[in-house]
């Protein structure tokens, strides 16, 4: 079973022609109105907070919850088309827009992406592999659990993000108890597997079934947030390389797809490769295609949803991107500090992008900085010196 298809769509909405709309006033959809912008096309964006970082920078800002049918409709009369960027917007709402405009990506396929269940589903449809799971919503589905999915995680079904909605469990009683703890909410078990990395592959897929996509990204979290990514030739191993851009594809053909999309990989330490998580939008991890590559996964983002004709993407530099966390700017005693962007910007191959948020509070994405070179090991290295100054974990 598939998502369902596209709505009906012009060819091709020509930039300087037309205004492409965003649902969602985050970073990400400050970086695809800036996309948008240096292609011609003019923009509005939806969300609660019309001062977030995609509404000081986009022509139309309409300030409306995302299931609210007056804003949803003033979206649709303003624009062409219409993207989000985050997963968690209500998918009823891209339904309502679709019924008058192109959506994408389509509300069917958000919804997949928005429930672990019927995401996990999806990948065995797909023949992809991910960790052995058992889906827990009742107390007898608790009690059917394998013992062999133990030790595992317990993760929420809906509503998780950034580690949050997730529970580690050794045995059986800890499971009972994490459950309890969350709410008796819909559930997914996944049996804990020994890691060697994380990666994930970000591809992009048109109306017409055309699909592209960007290098691997090897990736490192922590407490459940990116940290570091890495891309270069030799980050992951070519056969496992191969095997996330093909399962990531075929997972994209299973949605009939349109629109950027992550796919989020584990390495594990016997060498297979098993699919995490899916999100249907543009990802932090591929942030540094901005600097590194040379069409972004934001530039494919404004393609796919205008119709544009896809290109295969080029990383033209190896490439090390640290997430920039709001940390970063808390001094002790509780004030706030300005990190020393200077000294960070003297270094080589320094590419620094600040979202524009008022608050740098602990935790919150407030940045990233990616430094490309001729080598990887000049990128990393650069990197690290930036670590030093910022005050970051070393990696």
């Amino acid at each position: 079973m598939s998502a369902g298809r596209a709505p009906t769509a012009p060819a091709v909405l020509l930039p300087g022609e037309a205004t492409l709309g965003v649902l969602g006033g985050g970073q990400l959809g400050r970086m695809f109105v800036h996309a948008a912008q240096a292609l011609g096309y003019a923009t509005a964006v939806l969300d609660p907070d019309a001062d977030g970082p995609a509404g000081r920078v986009t022509e139309h800002a309409i300030a409306a919850a995302y299931d609210d049918p007056a804003g949803l409709d003033a979206l649709a009369a303003r624009c062409a088309a219409v993207t989000t960027e985050f997963e968690n917007v209500p998918a009823p709402a891209l339904a309502r827009l679709a019924q008058s405009l192109p959506v994408a990506p389509s509300a069917s396929a958000v919804a997949i992406a928005q429930d672990r269940a019927a995401e996990k589903a999806h990948f065995d449809r797909c023949g992809v592999p991910c960790a052995p799971y058992a889906v827990i919503d009742t107390p007898d589905t608790l009690a059917a659990v394998p013992d062999a999915l133990l030790p595992g995680i317990l993760k929420t079904a809906r509503l998780g993000y950034d580690g949050k909605g997730q529970v580690r469990v050794a045995d059986r009683a800890a499971l009972a108890a994490a459950w309890e703890r969350l709410g008796r909410v819909a559930c997914v078990l996944e049996q804990m597997l020994p890691l060697e990395a994380e990666c994930s592959v970000i591809v992009a897929r048109g109306r017409d079934g055309a699909m592209v996509h960007f290098p691997v990204q090897r990736n490192l979290h922590r407490d459940g947030i990116l940290a570091v990514t890495e891309v270069h030739d030799g980050n992951v191993p070519s056969a496992q390389a191969q095997q996330a851009v093909d399962a990531a594809k075929s997972i994209a053909e299973g949605l009939n797809y349109v629109g950027v999309l992550c796919v989020e990989f584990f390495l594990l330490a016997d060498g297979r490769l098993v699919v995490n998580e899916i999100a249907p939008r543009p990802h932090n991890s591929g942030h540094y295609t901005i600097d590194a590559c040379d069409s972004s996964q934001f530039a494919l983002q404004v393609r796919t949803l205008a119709g544009l004709p896809l290109v295969q993407p080029r990383l033209h530099s190896p490439a090390v991107m640290l997430n920039l966390l709001g940390d970063l700017w808390q001094a002790e005693g509780g004030t706030v500090r300005t990190p020393a962007w200077d000294r960070v910007l003297a270094l080589p191959g320094a590419h620094l992008h600040l979202y524009g948020k008022h608050d740098a509070k602990p935790g919150r994405k407030m940045g990233h900085l990616t430094f490309t070179a001729a080598t990887a090991e000049a990128a990393r290295a650069a990197a690290r010196e930036a670590c030093g100054i910022l005050g970051m974990a070393p990696f």
